[in-house]
């Protein structure tokens, strides 16, 4: 199978199903489950930032906001 059928083919899968291949992805490249994969952008610091605002947010779903009213408002904000 070539590289463009490969990519044409990813189109057909459902999201779970890309998720699966993206894993597999990661894991031949060396990658663990839990490596961040931001090519150095990101301090420790950030990182930590980052990590301890998702454990909040699994840990208090109730307090946060989804994606899709928070991009609304920064919208109404801020602009397109």
């Amino acid at each position: 199978m070539s590289k463009s059928e490969i990519l044409a083919a990813l189109a057909l899968l459902h999201p779970e199903e890309r998720r699966e291949v993206r894993a597999k992805l990661d894991q031949l490249d060396g990658f663990a489950p839990d490596d961040w994969l931001d090519d150095g952008e990101l301090s420790t610091a950030e990182k930590r930032l980052i990590e301890e605002r998702i454990a909040d947010v699994e840990k208090h779903p109730e307090t946060s906001i989804p994606w899709a009213i928070a991009e609304e408002e920064l919208k109404r904000r801020y602009g397109p």
